[in-house]
């Protein structure tokens, strides 16, 4: 049995009031359907104004659904949502922690909502850390954190309570390339060493290809993808061939004369070509004694697939 089950969910906003006006009616999220299993990363991507906030504050209890329904551990949402949110947190890169807590009495906090015994919520925040290197910090006031100091409390804090779902909305985003790929490996290992289930979201195409085993595209409140990274990437057929050449000007011309798609930059061609074309296209150059001095191939992606469906 799934671990979270989605069924059918809707929400509408309705503005106006009859008669004093007609209804108007904004569908965020269109009868969406999908699972969550145990030990799963699941990827959940959209352009902004897709439904996913308003689909993550529904999983929360924070908003009410117009239609169908959600299920925990097999159990409805709508009838045990404090037996639920024992076992289901959520972080999110964008929010504030209380700046006049010190890191310790953050933590501490969390642990006494959640019912830790005192010598497991200690050591649970001891764990937690130490993990993140900050273990000598546990008493400075929140308020004084960098911000990637602040998302690895942040983290710590849905962590603390060993929960079995989480739900990360963005964890990522305010951080630099280092402190993003500890937060990366902290989710890995969270699901490597505590088969917990997350449902991740990002903007970062990399970062989903690396940490989700499927991932769910919205468009506009509807889901209309639900596969994993590498098969979504796969579905996009174009590659890009870059060319570095001492025949720029041959190179170009005869990429003219053939329709190929391509950009010239100061060191290199990048041409756009089927990916199952990329020999006949190195035959043709060959045949027109067009050399070059460097290739490189980039496959498509999963952020090529995401911005081919944002534009359709």
């Amino acid at each position: 049995m799934p671990i979270m089950q989605v069924e059918h969910l809707s929400k509408i906003y309705r503005s106006g009031i009859w008669p004093f006006s007609q209804p108007k009616e904004y569908v965020a999220v269109n009868r969406i359907s999908f699972e969550l299993h145990k030990g799963e990363i699941l990827g959940f991507l959209g352009t902004n104004g897709a439904g996913k906030t308003t689909t993550i504050q529904m999983l929360l209890g924070v908003l009410t659904p117009t239609s169908g329904s959600i299920r925990y551990f097999g159990k409805d949402f709508s009838k045990h949502q404090t037996q639920v949110l024992k076992r289901v947190t959520y972080a999110s890169g964008y929010d504030k922690l209380p700046a006049r807590l010190t890191i310790w009495e953050n933590l501490d906090v969390v642990g006494r909502i959640f019912s830790l015994p005192k010598a497991t919520r200690e050591a649970r925040i001891e764990h937690l850390l130490k993990f993140f290197g900050m273990w000598e910090m546990r008493d400075k006031p929140t308020g004084m954190l960098s911000a990637g100091q602040a998302t690895r409390i942040i983290l710590a804090k849905a962590f603390l309570p060993n929960p079995e779902i989480v739900l990360l909305d963005e964890p990522t985003a305010a951080l630099d390339p280092e402190a993003a790929r500890e937060v990366r490996e902290f989710v890995l290992q969270q699901k490597r060493e505590n088969n917990v289930s997350i449902l991740f979201t990002s903007h970062n195409m990399d970062e989903v290809t690396q940490v989700c085993d499927r991932v769910l595209v919205m468009k506009q409140g509807s889901i209309i993808a639900n596969n994993t990274p590498q098969q979504l990437a796969g579905s996009v057929s174009k590659a890009h061939v870059h060319l570095i050449t001492d025949n720029k000007e041959l190179l170009v011309n005869f990429l003219v004369q053939n329709n190929y798609v391509h950009k010239t930059h100061e060191h290199e061609i990048e041409i756009e070509v089927d990916e199952h074309a990329i020999a006949s296209l190195l035959i043709a150059l060959a045949r027109n004694d067009i050399s070059y001095s460097q290739i490189s191939i980039d496959k498509p992606t999963l952020e090529d697939y995401f911005l081919s469906i944002s534009k359709k």
